[in-house]
């Protein structure tokens, strides 16, 4: 069976429902992508790498896991510390904005439990996934220890998945963002950056800007989100281009990317060609962003992937 580890931070989520009532749920970026892959692809083994409290939050998000199917053996469990927090506030256009309160959350510690024996099991899995945010949320202290595990991972043959995920109130300036995102290209196999993490970073303006930065680093497999403006894939050499048809009624932007990074991964993992990959993750990305919050009810996204059939996409453009 296909497996797959992501690795980062689930907070806490405050945000309001169509009533403008205020509604409790949980999210993070990679959290957020572990879940949409189990929702399509039921078959793969999905794990999520991360540290949480002993307190009641982090009682009903061990349950969560346990309903959305996500294996919880590498969650662990600080005696001292608790999840963070973070408020979503969306505009008429669907773009939202965030509060945080994370500084001193459990998942930052997390690399104080991962030892030899953990990091033996987790090379026992076939994918491991990280994002930019999961770095920046690991202590500065522990990101040697952090690029020891990943390294070691890399050796054992396990994939290495990496989003770029760049947000700058996340890091103590730019350089330190570009030295860890530099170094995680290095180790990486399959790399998911979005345009605008670029853009902010480095002054990129498109997808062939980041081809042309990646390609001294290796990536075997290079997608490119850029919104509207459809999906960039560098795989063996070959450049290919999808466009995404664009949905006008956006209700809330978060986790768009994040859906795609788990369909996306989930089909390459289950033998879809990447044609396929990008086709089925795109619309899952659309289906997410008209619903408010990061996860969509899970009864309503089951209704979406019944209804789904995934059509080749025959016009690929060879850039």
């Amino acid at each position: 069976m296909s497996s797959i580890v992501f690795f980062g931070e689930c907070m806490i989520e405050l945000s309001k429902n169509e009533t403008r009532s205020l509604r409790q749920s949980f999210a993070g970026d990679v959290f957020n992508s572990a879940v949409y892959l189990k929702r399509v692809f039921s078959e793969v083994e999905v794990s999520f790498a991360t540290a949480i409290g002993r307190d009641s939050y982090s009682d009903k998000f061990m349950a969560l896991c346990q309903s959305e199917l996500v294996r919880t053996e590498f969650i662990y469990r600080s005696e001292t510390k608790i999840p963070g927090l973070y408020s979503i506030e969306t505009d008429s256009q669907g773009e939202r904005s965030f509060t945080y309160w994370r500084n001193d959350s459990a998942a930052r510690q997390v690399m104080q439990f991962i030892d030899s024996a953990e990091t033996t099991k987790l090379a026992q899995q076939k994918m491991f996934f990280f994002s930019g945010i999961s770095l920046a949320v690991v202590k500065l202290e522990d990101r040697e220890k952090f690029w020891k595990l990943i390294e070691a991972l890399r050796d054992s043959g396990v994939t290495i998945v990496f989003d770029p995920n760049y947000r700058a109130r996340m890091w103590s300036n730019p350089n330190e963002a570009k030295e860890a995102i530099e170094k995680a290209l290095g180790f990486s196999d399959i790399c998911l950056p979005g345009v605008e993490d670029f853009q902010q970073l480095y002054g990129h303006q498109s997808a062939l800007d980041i081809v042309d930065f990646c390609e001294p680093y290796g990536v075997k497999e290079l997608v490119i989100k850029n919104g509207e403006k459809g999906v960039s894939c560098m795989i063996d050499g070959e450049l290919y281009q999808f466009s995404i048809d664009a949905i006008t009624k956006v209700v809330d932007s978060t986790s768009a990317g994040d859906s795609f990074n788990g369909v996306y991964l989930g089909a390459r993992m289950s033998g879809l060609n990447p044609s396929f990959a990008v086709e089925l993750a795109s619309k899952s990305a659309a289906e997410v962003i008209q619903h408010q919050g990061a996860i969509v009810p899970r009864k309503d996204f089951q209704r979406f992937v019944e209804n789904l059939a995934i059509t080749p996409i025959t016009d690929i453009n060879y850039v």
